[in-house]
């Protein structure tokens, strides 16, 4: 399966940002799906999963109650919004795929990533 992040950018410490990702290939349904970050000079580190059919979700505790991961099946889409966005959010945020992420453990697949800047 082949992902593909969108939706990153510039936004403002307080802020909201939705990213995405897209993939390709295979059904994401077969899947649980998450989202990883790695900010400049830190390792990657776990933000996000969910489940086959959005049943149930996992959250790094530094992004619990802020981050909402949610998906489509029939877009083959999974979303990660971001709020009360914190300068140390900063990072490539990585969609991921398979594997043990659902436990926020490494998964099978990999995304490109998508860069999230929150000024101060």
């Amino acid at each position: 399966v082949q992902l593909q992040a969108s939706g990153g950018g510039l936004v403002q410490a307080g802020g909201s940002l939705s990213v995405s990702c897209a993939a390709s290939g295979r059904t994401l349904s077969s899947y649980a799906v998450g989202w990883f970050r790695q900010a400049p000079g830190k390792e990657r580190e776990f933000v996000a999963s969910i489940n086959w059919n959005g049943g149930s979700t996992y959250y790094a505790d530094s992004v619990k109650g802020r981050f909402t991961i949610s998906r489509d099946n029939a877009k083959n889409t999974v979303y990660l919004q971001m709020n009360s966005l914190k300068p140390e959010d900063t990072a490539v945020y990585y969609c991921a795929a398979g594997g043990r992420i659902r436990v926020g453990g490494p998964p099978a697949y990999w995304g490109q990533g998508t860069l999230v800047t929150v000024s101060s």
